[in-house]
């Protein structure tokens, strides 16, 4: 569920096929995010589940799986 809503989130942003991402998609290398890209989806991510992330938590992100793995830390 939270996937295939982040999944949707990214593609809409970008104007990319939904297919292009997967929960091992690099965000910068498949995905094509560049920074501010990285920034919009996060803030995207937390109007949609209601959560706020920290900077030093959004530093290592390299998936998808990744952000996938914050929102369900941050939703428990």
């Amino acid at each position: 569920m939270i996937l295939e809503r982040l999944k949707a989130i990214v593609s809409e942003q970008l104007g990319i096929d939904v297919s292009r991402v997967n929960e091992a998609s690099r965000v910068k290398e498949d995905v094509g995010l560049d920074s501010l890209d990285v920034v919009e989806v996060l803030m995207s991510v937390e109007e949609e589940w209601g959560i706020i992330f920290d900077d030093d938590e959004t530093v290592g992100i390299k998936t998808v799986g990744d952000v996938v793995a914050l929102i369900e830390k941050k939703t428990k």
